[in-house]
């Protein structure tokens, strides 16, 4: 039976809670827990009669399960001592691993500038898991921190490549490869070699862009090589670059010297380039989109003369295969009709008919109401300018095609007059729409190999759409106007869209499939919290998580992310 008992010492009373038992017949205390003062007993009474609102003080909330297993799968990796192992660490600061992988992070997980970089890093988990301040990761600091030149990325990326492509077992004999660009909010006026004016993919024509060429595995997307090139590069000029750098660096990076198939698209195939991939010691195979006027005969091949698919990834595909010259060179060509493709253009060219008609309408009805003396201000249109003015609106796929107009001029005012052809756009089904033509020099590959092998060039368009994702790995928006700065920002988001890839791959090889997007999303919704509790001056500290999704909380403990990083 327990009772409670006090103790004086010297002028203080204490109280104790304290069993007793009879062993041998005398009464021994077996159990003795100390209570405090009569004032500590009152507080600790008043405490328990209290609820948890009345005593609950402030709490902390930090973002938690997307930036430790990021971090996690870094460590585990070695991502940040490899980068350190190239670069050395300067005297202040945290290593320059650890300022890139964080960044790497920062994109993955919810991208800001290097200005917002101590204020999101502050509000995760990371001072907590890697026991750096905040305070280290001003501006300032980071950019002193990562002088990187480009050959010191390029040995980065190949010393991390060598291992993940070793720890995963990545497949890299077959690569897709194409380019893109990304605009930027660089002044016209800045110095730098690297934006610059030239096609700007997203239509930006009145920005700087900045070229981006990428080669990827088929297994999960994972980026092999990148180069950040001038915007106003062309694209065939940019794949022997890369080509050249897949030659030189493949050997370090895998350690083999295997047979390696190139996939790309028709933007890129010339034949320069083609004679390049089959030059040298170490030659490339490839598969790769021809362009329409290129073998224009394939296109009267008649589809009944083409073979269906099996496969029920290719349901509702045919092909025809063939031998022919390209390039100056005898290559298995293929053509194939896809029914999916062929609606999806017919859509397209509906649409687009529309859009081009009303224009076409308006143009038609300002040249009369010119004609008629009711505008007169402006400059008189010729048929010149409305020649241009037409091209532009014609400028769509197949609208000039399936379009005729005539412009004539009466009593000294120019007329238009124009239709479109519901018979041009039946031709134009049977023998262009859904057709893709493709060639390779791999006269061992079947049918259903090239063809899927072709179809693989979703992976690095994937990879492009990801990095232009507002929300995740974002790319833009780019405000560096240094080459060194610009070079070290997209290195750092292709590592952190490497290190995003390989987290899928690891998910799925145990059976949880989901996508970066989802993954990062629901990851967010589990957070650490730490709440304070009573004196203000010397308060009580709870530690706890939010609940998160049910495939966040699967997550977390495959990986052990509570154990390890709270």
């Amino acid at each position: 039976m327990g009772s409670i008992i006090k103790k004086p010492v010297k002028s203080y009373t204490y109280y104790y809670y304290v069993e007793s038992k009879r062993i041998n017949g005398k009464p021994k205390l077996v159990n003795q827990k100390y209570l405090g003062t009569a004032e500590k007993v009152l507080e600790k009474v008043l405490v328990a009669e209290s609820s948890l609102q009345e005593r609950v003080l402030y709490s902390n909330i930090s973002d938690f399960a997307a930036p430790a297993l990021l971090y996690d799968i870094a460590l585990r990796n070695g991502i940040a001592s490899i980068i350190d192992d190239v670069i050395p660490k300067r005297k202040q600061g945290t290593s320059t691993g650890m300022y890139i992988l964080t960044a790497a992070i920062n994109r993955a997980v919810a991208p800001s500038s290097k200005n917002r970089l101590e204020h999101w890093y502050s509000g995760t988990c990371l001072p907590m898991v890697t026991g750096i301040r905040p305070r280290l990761f001003t501006p300032q600091n980071f950019w002193n921190n990562t002088c990187v030149t480009a050959e010191q990325i390029n040995a980065c990326e190949d010393a991390i490549l060598k291992k993940v492509v070793d720890a995963y077992d990545i497949d890299t004999s077959h690569l897709i490869y194409d380019a893109t660009n990304f605009f930027t909010y660089i002044d016209t006026m800045k110095e730098c070699e690297v934006a610059k004016r030239g096609h700007c993919k997203s239509k930006r024509t009145d920005l700087r862009i900045v070229g981006l060429s990428l080669m990827v595995t088929p297994d999960c997307n994972i980026p092999l090589l990148h180069e950040t090139y001038p915007g106003n590069t062309s694209d065939a000029p940019q794949f022997r670059k890369m080509m050249e750098q897949l030659k030189q660096r493949y050997e370090s990076i895998t350690g083999k010297k295997s047979d390696v198939t190139v996939v790309f698209d028709r933007g890129n195939n010339s034949e320069d380039n083609i004679a390049f991939l089959e030059e040298g010691d170490f030659p490339l195979h490839y598969i790769g989109g021809l362009k329409k006027n290129q073998l224009p005969e394939l296109y009267d091949i008649p589809l009944a003369a083409y073979r269906a698919f099996d496969a029920e990834h290719l349901k509702g595909v045919s092909a025809f295969r063939t031998t022919s010259e390209v390039f100056g060179r005898m290559s298995t060509v293929i053509i194939t009709h896809n029914q999916e493709l062929e609606r999806g253009q017919l859509q397209g060219i509906g649409l687009s008919r529309e859009k081009a008609t009303n224009k076409l309408l308006e143009l038609q009805q300002r040249l009369m109401r010119r004609a008629m003396g009711e505008v007169t201000k402006g400059r008189k249109p010729t048929v010149k300018t409305i020649e241009k003015n037409i091209s532009g609106i014609l400028s769509a796929d197949f609208m000039k095609d399936i379009f005729a107009y005539e412009i004539f001029e009466k009593d000294g005012n120019p007329y238009l007059t124009f239709a479109s052809s519901d018979e041009a756009v039946e031709n134009l089904r049977v023998k262009y729409l859904g057709r893709t033509a493709l060639f390779t020099d791999r006269v061992d590959l079947t049918d259903e190999e090239i063809v899927t092998g072709y179809r693989s060039a979703w992976h690095v368009e994937a990879a492009f759409k990801q990095m232009k994702n507002t929300d995740h790995l974002a790319v833009r928006p780019l405000f560096h106007w240094t080459d060194e700065k610009i070079r070290v920002h997209i290195f750092t988001c292709v590592l952190a869209y490497r290190l995003c890839c390989l987290l899928v791959k690891e998910l799925s090889d145990i059976g949880i499939n989901t996508n970066i997007n989802r993954l990062l999303d629901e990851l967010s919704e589990l957070k650490h919290v730490t709440s304070f509790f009573g004196d203000i001056n010397k308060p009580e500290k709870v530690e706890s998580f939010t609940q998160g999704s049910e495939l966040a909380q699967q997550i977390a403990e495959v990986y052990c992310l509570k154990e390890k990083y709270s």
